[in-house]
């Protein structure tokens, strides 16, 4: 019989992980028909109807999760059928029949009352720690989640605000890419944000946690007011990677913001649960924006899940020889995603309304305005010549500004300083240069 919650406590706090490899093994003849039995138990889901879901449920979708979370459909196949995750494991000697003979058929032995104590246990746990676990179906779950064939069953939470806060109100678009940003895709994330942040709809920006685009999208979307969700591939108790660790924790405490993942704590990173996560990430928004990318790399990842969910995606095109912008260039060739190009048209077709995009004034006219007068003309048309390049050409070298310019080496390096000294360029320890405005 299962325990009610005042289960006695066990000194040594039990994990159960299911193996990973059942992410890639578990198929079998009865696929469709699991399939399309688990999206009926999610149509017929009524979020309003459970807000007040009861510890045991919620302990019962916890454990299911932990058992199933490489494959969700499955455990939802299984509630369907008995018509509540308490059921599953008050009904146990049913899994194994609806199953059936295939290699999920191991899952049933998995579903114990072991299992189910370890994670009444760990919700104890979570709220003594400030976090939650959401169930499938329970207030504050996202609601597009829910339109998806394969939705965790739960999500673990941590953040001030309600999740019903978080996700409840505000349109939701994904910003994700490579970790390898370059200074270009670091620009243009940035003024992306700030025009999201300016429109009349405020969205919820939400991404990975990861280096590069994604940090930089979080940081953004905080220092200009919008919330953020942090979408994990760890353990809520994780925050990874380390160097990112002072961002997660200003997320977690911050009003509308929140940490999320359907890993259970103790979850280490490992790289199949980063393509998990992503489903989620795509999942959660009604868009995705992806900045730079390889043809290969996370962000691919979620922009095709995103457009296999029926979901807009866009992309930032870049140079066709730089790899970083290769993924983008193709989404875009393919019709996958949309080229972003005006910030206005993007921010409208986000559903956004209008953004007030007089975000930075015209480059060459501030460049003009900070050296007229100080240069006779020739220098001066010049310096202002010389400024065009660097931003029409991000990352050029030193050498290649000579040789377009047919310029000594003295020359360009005298009027690239003080390009910098005035924060109009920056120069790497490579002599690349990139414009910063």
């Amino acid at each position: 019989m299962i325990k009610n919650r005042n289960i006695q406590k066990k000194q040594k706090y039990f994990r159960f992980i299911p193996p990973l490899s059942s992410w890639k093994n578990a198929y079998c003849e009865n696929e469709s028909r699991i399939a399309r039995e688990g999206k009926e138990y999610i149509l017929g889901l009524n979020m309003s109807e459970n807000v007040g879901m009861s510890f045991e449920e919620r302990a019962a979708l916890c454990a299911l999760n932990r058992i199933f979370g490489f494959e969700p459909k499955v455990g939802l196949k299984i509630i369907g059928t008995l018509e509540s995750a308490m059921a599953v494991f008050k009904e146990r000697t049913e899994v194994g029949r609806i199953l059936g003979a295939c290699s999920r058929a191991r899952y049933a032995s998995l579903i114990t009352e072991s299992a189910f104590e370890t994670s009444a246990i760990e919700l104890e746990a979570l709220e003594r720690n400030g976090c939650r676990f959401i169930g499938i179906g329970e207030k504050g779950y996202p609601a597009l989640l829910m339109e998806c064939d394969d939705p965790p069953l739960g999500l673990y939470f941590k953040g001030i605000s309600r999740p019903e806060d978080v996700f409840g109100g505000l349109p939701q678009v994904a910003v994700v890419g490579t970790r390898g940003l370059t200074y270009y895709g670091k620009d243009w994330c940035g003024r992306i944000v700030d025009a999201m942040s300016k429109s009349n709809v405020k969205p919820l920006i939400v991404s990975g946690l990861a280096l590069g685009v994604d940090v930089t999208a979080h940081i953004a979307a905080l220092d200009s007011g919008l919330p953020t969700v942090a979408v994990m591939a760890t353990g809520i108790d994780d925050l990874y990677p380390s160097r990112n660790k002072n961002v997660g924790e200003r997320i977690a405490s911050t009003a509308g913001c929140a940490l999320v993942t359907d890993y259970p704590p103790g979850t280490g990173a490992v790289r199949i649960n980063f393509l998990r996560r992503n489903r989620i990430i795509a999942g959660i928004c009604r868009a995705t924006i992806l900045v730079e990318s390889k043809i290969r790399g996370g962000g691919m990842m979620t922009a095709r899940l995103a457009a296999s969910y029926g979901r807009d995606v866009y992309a930032l095109p870049g140079r066709i020889d730089d790899p970083v912008s290769q993924g983008c260039n193709l989404l875009i060739r393919e019709n996958v995603a949309e080229q972003i190009g005006d910030l206005g048209e993007l921010v409208s077709r986000l559903g956004l309304g209008r953004t007030d995009l007089r975000l930075k004034s015209d480059f060459k006219e501030e460049v003009a305005s900070c050296y007229r007068g100080q240069f006779p003309d020739d220098e001066y048309e010049d310096i202002v010549r010389l400024a065009l390049l660097i931003k029409s050409h991000r990352g050029v070298s030193i050498d290649e500004l000579c040789q377009r310019l047919k310029w000594t080496y003295s020359r360009v390096t005298r009027l690239a300083t003080t390009l910098e000294c005035d924060g109009f360029i920056s120069v790497d320890l490579l002599q690349h240069c990139h414009a910063k405005k």
